[in-house]
């Protein structure tokens, strides 16, 4: 019998590796509320059975291609990551002033504000790949400060992660409430977060007994994470490389714990 040329053994051994890791995605629709909302579901199609799920909350500019690309990325790891929808409407933009009434609008009322997290949880808790014992939440800028006030609201997260966030304080009696534990990642430049207010957030945590980590990037500023920060043209917004990178990194051996237990 005369044996295949070694160009197709190669091909034979090489197309069900390329079929192995592909990542997919899904339009979620869901309410709170009156308000319809629209968020993407990202995972991997190898990986069997259910797996951890992590909500990703986007930064103030709305679900835009910057935090789908970060949920996908949670996927690659294994994942099912879901990038929530905090504004519904299909709002995203690159103007400053819109963003910031859009943000405004949500976090002006805490309640509102955790109860529209918490909706993009429940859609990530129902799907059928997601083993709902094992959950996080990971977010950017106004994405961080959610993650937070979900872990104040007592939500039955594993851990949060907030990146670059503007690190608010749990209200009074809402530190015994928090059962995740938590990685802040910031920017020790960062102008909108003063040192006042970073020493308020480890203070309450500590007060509260948490389980928390706070990591501080020396000379990074705002958004650090994120590639495009530049291009908003804002003062003390800016793409930190290092900063993202290293970041990341602690992330990844973050949820490895907590999501492990």
């Amino acid at each position: 019998m005369r044996l295949p040329t070694r160009p197709l053994i190669v091909a034979l051994l090489t197309l069900p590796l390329s079929a192995q890791a592909a990542i997919q995605s899904e339009a979620v629709e869901y309410q709170d509320g009156d308000t319809k909302l629209k968020g993407y579901l990202y995972y991997d199609d190898a990986v069997s059975g259910k797996r951890p799920g992590v909500i990703v909350v986007h930064e103030w500019w709305g679900l835009n291609d910057y935090a789908k690309r970060r949920a996908e990325m949670l996927a690659g790891l294994g994942y099912a990551a879901f990038a929530l929808d905090m504004y519904g409407d299909n709002k995203v933009t690159t103007h400053a002033k819109d963003a910031k009434g859009w943000s405004t609008q949500v976090t002006e009322n805490t309640d509102a504000w955790r109860r529209r997290a918490l909706a993009g949880l429940e859609v990530l808790k129902a799907d059928k790949r997601v083993d709902p014992q094992r959950l996080a939440a990971v977010g950017y800028c106004f994405g961080g400060s959610t993650v937070m006030q979900m872990a104040y609201a007592g939500a039955e997260l594993d851990g949060v992660v907030s990146f670059h966030g503007s690190l608010p304080t749990p209200g009074e009696g809402e530190g015994q409430r928090i059962k995740a534990s938590i990685l802040a990642a910031h920017g020790e430049a960062d102008t909108f977060v003063p040192p006042d207010k970073v020493a308020a957030f480890k203070g309450a945590l500590e007060a509260a007994k948490a389980d928390w980590e706070f990591i501080s990037y020396g000379g990074a500023v705002h958004a650090f994470s994120n590639p495009d920060a530049g291009s908003y043209g804002i003062d003390n917004v800016r793409y930190d490389e290092r900063a993202d990178k290293r970041s990341w990194t602690a992330m990844k051996a973050f949820l490895e714990e907590v999501l492990a237990r």
